[in-house]
């Protein structure tokens, strides 16, 4: 017995010896994996490198190894969505492994017409911008985040008004009248450009930029400009998350013009023999007087959570802005929620959106000032005399009752109201069921209203000639916006053999409903009520056109089919036809076929490419497709319309006089646009090197615009809406983006894109209703045309030759007849130049080292002519009397001049620093209730290069019809802000 005792005892201890060598020669590895946000990722895979061990994190992202004998092991730690992460860790060390998104992955499914599509799998010209990739810093908008990230759009501030939106031209002009806004898509949710005053710029998951007419073509009538797809962020299924982002920023004005202060200004006009009566003696700055530091703050709070069946993301956002010019500010409220349930064991899913917004601006006032200048406010500081007093005597605002129609900017801006206020609504609800093997059916439909109030008031006390001619002007205008849309679609998706196959046929409505009133009083006793009591005005002021209401609607109904197919995973096709009928169109073409397909051939798939190392992938496309465009006609613009002209005396007494307003168009149809796209996208050396190239030609037939027309006939008024003309764009774009530097700790990226625009007027004149119209020359803006054969918004100007014995211009006399002729057609006119840029460009490098991050934006463009109307304005001599002029009229010495030269015709041509951010991220594993915080500082328009003289070249050129002209803007600002991001446990 002692001897099996000794031998039982003897075993076990030999078992826990060996155990504990065992043990002793193991390492232990344990560690945890967070994503970006220092949020746990359950689910990553973590590979011991060389070795067979892999294992799965947990449900709160920790996981766990062993090493056979090693202290030391090589670790990869894949998840989808982000790059992969390697690393050396120890025994016993416990890191935290933070995953950082892949740039390839935020852009490998592209939200695509009425679904998504794999980037690797799209057929059309199609540029996605990831949320990291915004422009950061003190955005309202998020097309300010936009700007220089992608070839070919063209996005355009013109000056920094509190609440005023950017412009945005997608490969250039698309239309004359019918509109060039592109179409915005927000979840789902269609809409024009005001759609994004509802997305908080801190909640985009991901833009999406459809600029050629195979992807556009799938949204028929409302895709010709080119889409913008928006996608907000969503919480991942098995997280919450609680976040808090805060920018504030200082807005400092970037430029101004230099003018006589009032000792120049009082010298030069004794040089001039001004009348001593018009020197009033005082030393005022008008445009210091009028403008300020300006204070723009972001706070955006989200959170979100959910399970595997259900999900959920809230936020709230509050934008204020306080602009640089006194008196006007802006303030945004947004609230949000969307909602992902799963149900019937996951093949039916209900997503609802609900999204509302209130915004409440006060704009500078505009079209105020003499007779000989109507402007903007900030412009009318430029005009008022250094030597004017702001005040009388008696404390009241001064005025010159002898310059003609004379304002006090000062009083202008402190006593006239002119307030906005916004309130918007937009919901939706999705339904998605997957019926059988592939075959998926879908309900979607959404509601969006706005509804806008307009207040203006202008007291006697403005100094405006109106509201001392009428003792004080008022009125309100109340606008209501109603749209719905609803879609049914069925989808099938199949794979047989190497092809993959995927159609839908899709069946939508669309309904718009406005209306709105406008109610004006004049002759108030005092300015207590403002706007507010329009019933204190004298009623027997009251004229005609002071109350007026409207409403009306229009119905668009779709039907769309669509199909991608692949074979081998090589050879692509996406193909669509869309049939669109619209109210709003003459009786004889409601009705609209809008056909699109393109190819797509991934070369790197290929078995020649299988052995080379050179390009990680290689896809040439080509696609073709045909858009219509209804943008720029109203409901009721094909019929006849009657309404009040004048007045006739009948039976002893006067009575209304109603006659045609507007004549009939039954031939009004859809404006098309058919456009071809051929290009190839690329990535080299592993995917450091990545690029995409396009060619594209457009061609927009039966132009939507306005003709004048003999008063004979059917023709009851001198315009028309017709179509008649055609237009022709084509462009060439290249995006790079390489990657220097790519190790554990450090990544640097340059990045550039590029774009080549050449435009033409191919017809304007036509047949209208039997009638020709003859026309070649339109007119487009400050001595800029329209002109078949040549670009849009061609500058046709007279030459400047110098001055005469008085001083006055002399311009060239190029028909030498003894006259110049300064019609639209006159042989004295030159050709010189056009008002669109030619060129587009951007540089957008961006800089990483562990937790500190650094971004940069340069854009520009080129090749394009400004007439610069307000330097014209400030810079003769005779108008010294009554205004101020620039330091630089003095030295060019011009008293008068009747002509619009090209002395004033200036290049448009800029380059801009646009920004530059700096941040670093803190990690805060082991702070109870903070998991992570960044800080940032940011830099916006730091620096320009140009030769224009004016305040901004970013001035009237996005393709409007009143391109071409600078006759002054709200300043552009420079901006430095601080933000804040915190991730909440």
């Amino acid at each position: 017995m002692k001897k099996v005792y000794l031998f039982k005892y003897g075993l076990t201890v030999l078992l826990l010896i060996s155990a504990i060598a065992s043990f002793a020669q193991k390492g232990a590895f344990r560690g945890k994996v967070v994503d970006d946000l220092n949020q746990p990722l359950p689910g990553a895979t973590v590979h011991v490198k060389g070795a067979s061990q892999t294992t799965v994190t947990d449900a709160n992202g920790m996981f766990s190894l062993t090493g056979d004998t090693q202290q030391v092991l090589t670790v990869q730690v894949t998840f989808v969505g982000y790059d992969v992460l390697e690393r050396v860790i120890k025994a016993n060390e416990n890191p935290t492994f933070q995953l950082v998104p892949s740039s390839k992955a935020l852009t490998e499914v592209v939200v695509m017409g009425y679904g998504t599509v794999k980037k690797s799998d799209l057929t059309g010209a199609v540029a996605t911008i990831g949320a990291k990739d915004l422009n950061p810093g003190s955005v309202t908008n998020p097309l300010q985040q936009l700007a220089g990230k992608a070839a070919g759009v063209n996005i355009t501030q013109v000056g920094s008004e509190p609440g005023v939106a950017p412009t945005v031209r997608i490969r250039g002009l698309t239309s004359l009248q019918g509109g060039n806004d592109p179409l915005v898509v927000v979840d789902g949710i269609q809409g024009n450009m005001d759609l994004l005053n509802q997305v908080p710029p801190s909640e985009i998951a991901s833009i999406d930029i459809l600029k050629d007419a195979s992807a556009t073509a799938i949204y028929g009538s409302r895709g010709a400009p080119g889409v913008i797809l928006i996608t907000t962020r969503k919480t991942a299924a098995g997280k919450s998350s609680v976040e808090y982002t805060e920018n504030s920023s200082l807005d400092v004005i970037a430029h101004k013009l230099q003018e006589l202060n009032a000792a120049q200004w009082t010298a030069q006009a004794e040089k001039q023999g001004v009348d001593v009566s018009a020197n009033h003696g005082s030393n005022t700055d008008w445009f210091n007087l009028l403008t300020q530091n300006g204070v723009t703050q972001n706070h955006n709070l989200a959170f979100g959570g959910g399970t595997n069946g259900f999900n959920y993301r809230a936020s709230v956002s509050a934008i204020t802005q306080t602009g640089i010019v006194i008196n006007s500010n802006y303030k945004k409220y947004i609230g949000r929620i969307t909602a992902t349930q799963k149900a019937l064991d996951d093949k039916l899913t209900l997503t609802m959106n609900v999204n509302s917004g209130i915004n409440n601006d006060v704009y500078s006032p505009i079209g105020i000032g003499r007779a000989a200048f109507t402007s903007n406010l900030i412009s009318n500081t430029y005009i008022s005399r250094p030597t004017d007093p702001v005040f009388n005597t008696d404390g009241s605002y001064y005025s010159d009752p002898n310059v003609f129609q004379y304002i006090n900017p000062y009083a202008v801006a402190k006593t006239l109201k002119n307030d906005v206020n916004t309130n918007n609504l937009f919901t939706s609800l999705r339904g998605d069921l997957d019926i059988y093997k592939g075959i998926s059916a879908g309900w979607f439909g959404s509601w969006r209203k706005s509804d806008t109030n307009t207040g203006y008031y202008a007291p006697v006390a403005s100094t405006i000639a109106t509201a001392i001619d009428n003792k004080g002007i008022a009125n309100i205008s109340n606008n209501h916006v109603d749209e719905k849309l609803m879609d049914i679609s069925l989808s099938y998706k199949h794979e047989f053999g190497l092809s993959h196959f995927d159609a839908s046929a899709i069946y939508e409505w669309q309904a718009q409903t406005y209306n709105g009133s406008f109610a004006q009083g004049r002759g108030f006793v005092n300015d207590f009520a403002t706007y507010n009591a329009l019933q204190l005005g004298d009623i027997s002021k009251v004229l005609q056109g002071d109350i007026s209401s409207y409403k009306n609607d229009r119905r668009l109904i779709s039907y769309i089919g669509q199909i991608h197919y692949s074979y081998n995973n090589k050879y692509l096709l996406t193909a669509s036809i869309r049939r669109d009928g619209s109210t709003v169109f003459g009786v004889n073409n409601k009705w609209g076929n809008f056909p699109s397909a393109a190819l797509a051939w991934r070369v790197d798939q290929e078995d020649f490419m299988k052995n080379q190392t050179l390009f990680s992938s290689f896809k040439l496309r080509v696609g073709y497709g045909v858009t219509g465009n209804q943008q720029g006609i109203t409901p009721q613009n094909s019929i006849a319309l009657v309404g009040q002209a004048g007045s006739v005396f009948f039976g002893g007494s006067t009575i209304p006089n109603y006659f045609y307003t507007q004549n009939a168009n039954p031939n009004l149809k859809w404006e098309t646009r058919k456009q071809a796209n051929a290009g190839f996208d690329f990535s080299m050396f592993n995917d450091r090197l990545n690029g995409t190239f396009d060619v594209y030609r457009a061609t927009t037939d039966n132009l939507l615009y306005h003709y004048t027309v003999p008063v004979v006939g059917q023709f009851f008024v001198n315009n028309i809406l017709a179509n008649v003309g055609s237009l022709r764009s084509q462009g060439v774009e290249l995006s790079l983006s390489y990657m220097v530097i790519k190790s554990q700790d450090m990544t640097l990226t340059l990045a550039a894109n590029g774009s080549l625009l050449q435009s033409k007027v191919l017809k304007l004149g036509g047949n209208i209703q039997g009638f020709d119209v003859p026309t070649n020359y339109v007119g487009w803006g400050p001595n800029a045309y329209l002109v078949v054969g040549k670009p849009v918004g061609t500058f046709l100007i007279l030459k400047h030759l110098g001055k005469d014995a008085n001083s006055a211009e002399t311009v060239v006399d190029r028909d030498k007849n003894g006259t110049i002729d300064q019609g639209s057609q006159s042989k004295d006119r030159y050709e010189e130049g056009q008002s669109l840029p030619k060129y587009t460009y951007a540089f957008t490098p961006s800089f990483s080292y562990k937790n500190f991050d650094a971004s940069m934006v340069w854009r520009g463009s080129g090749g394009n002519k400004i007439y610069n109307g307000l330097r014209q304005d400030l810079s003769l001599l005779e108008n010294l009397g009554k205004s101020n002029v620039l330091t630089s009229a003095v030295p060019l010495g011009i008293q008068s001049s009747p002509y619009g030269s090209d002395l004033w015709l200036e290049s448009g041509s800029y380059l801009r620093w646009e920004n530059l951010s700096l941040g670093y991220r803190f990690n805060l594993a082991k702070v109870k209730y903070i998991s992570a915080l960044r800080l940032s500082v940011t830099g916006q328009n730091l620096a320009i290069i140009t030769k224009y003289k004016g305040l901004d070249p970013e001035v009237n050129v996005s393709g409007d019809s009143s391109s071409g002209g600078d006759y002054g803007t709200y300043p552009r600002t420079r901006t430095f802000s601080l933000g804040l991001n915190v991730i909440l446990k």
